[in-house]
């Protein structure tokens, strides 16, 4: 099922190799997908970029154990919305008719790590004032929080800008933890993700925390709804392919990964990578990483388009 973009089953030594010649040809996008986006981008203008980035994530980390999994799911849900544009993380704003994406019922009391977002971008303003866009953070936050994690590393193309605007009807479509597999398949294939993509990606269901009214057993065991729990009971901090495990023995937290295995038409898409993943992490991690290029490369706003928000929070503000 694997399209001839993908990875190929590696060496060792030769892994970074083939990340790297892969985000080359990701970074140059697909119908129209990641054009202007390139991984020397803040080469000249900023270039410790990723080293701030890291550098606050790492502190956050210290307090926050569940930050690098908030983080790479900001990355997912501001992609999935208007592109990869920064959308998620205005806030509500009356004077600029700015309607929040954070209160959609997927986002709401949820969505977390924006204080997290906000002192990354302060300290990158100090460093390099109205460079760095809050869109270019969020890719560069998800591939940190994974590699710190335990997972793959990969260069990040960079490059966006960030949106003016957000999009509450397509916010209120985000991937639902009940979704069917078909329904899954067609929202990621509606992205120009493919079934590797879809098992690839949810994939990052392997760490974190999810509400127990959201997880197969809502909230049993006399859990208060809103009670975390563990995403995966073993490694729930580290990221690695025991996900995939789980979902093998039926233990999936989130009723939309156990569906790639045990929905009728799982059989002949997603279940085939599910056991592959299981087997044999090195073709996950190479996996993700691809995806997660290909994910970051939906609809950015490059060039003139857009802006680079001082404040994240806010859309700069216009003279008139």
């Amino acid at each position: 099922m694997a399209p001839s973009s993908r990875f190929s089953l590696a060496p060792r030594g030769s892994f970074l190799l083939t990340v790297a010649l892969l985000v080359l040809l990701l970074s140059h996008g697909t119908h129209g997908h990641g054009a202007g986006l390139s991984t020397s981008f803040y080469d000249g203008s900023c270039p410790g970029t990723r080293d701030i980035v890291r550098r606050v994530i790492q502190d956050a980390r210290v307090t926050d154990a569940r930050i690098p999994a908030s983080l790479i799911r900001l990355h997912f849900h501001d992609c999935f919305v208007n592109g990869c544009d920064g959308s998620l993380l205005l806030d509500d704003d009356a004077q600029a008719a700015i309607m929040t994406e954070k209160n959609v019922p997927a986002n709401d009391n949820s969505a977390r790590g924006f204080g997290v977002v906000d002192g990354i971008k302060r300290a990158l303003e100090n460093a390099c004032p109205g460079v760095v866009s809050c869109a270019d953070i969020l890719a560069l936050a998800a591939e940190i929080s994974v590699e710190l994690a335990g997972g793959p590393s990969w260069t990040v193309p960079l490059g966006r800008r960030d949106g003016t605007t957000t999009n509450i009807e397509s916010a209120n479509n985000l991937p639902s933890p009940f979704d069917p597999l078909e329904t899954l398949q067609e929202k990621f294939r509606n992205l120009g993700l493919d079934d590797t993509d879809l098992v690839a990606l949810q994939g990052a269901h392997t760490f974190g925390r999810a509400q127990c009214q959201f997880t197969q057993r809502n909230c049993t065991a006399g859990l208060r709804e809103g009670s975390l729990v563990n995403l995966d009971g073993v490694t729930p901090d580290v990221f690695d392919n025991k996900y995939y495990g789980n979902l093998l023995r039926g233990r999936a937290q989130l009723p939309s990964d156990q569906v790639m295995l045990s929905d009728p038409v799982a059989a002949r898409t997603t279940a085939p990578i599910v056991r592959r993943f299981s087997g044999n992490q090195k073709d996950f991690f190479r996996n993700f990483a691809a995806s997660m290029v290909k994910m970051g490369n939906i609809s950015p706003l490059t060039g003139r388009d857009g802006e680079i928000r001082k404040n994240c929070r806010r859309v700069n503000k216009k003279p008139y």
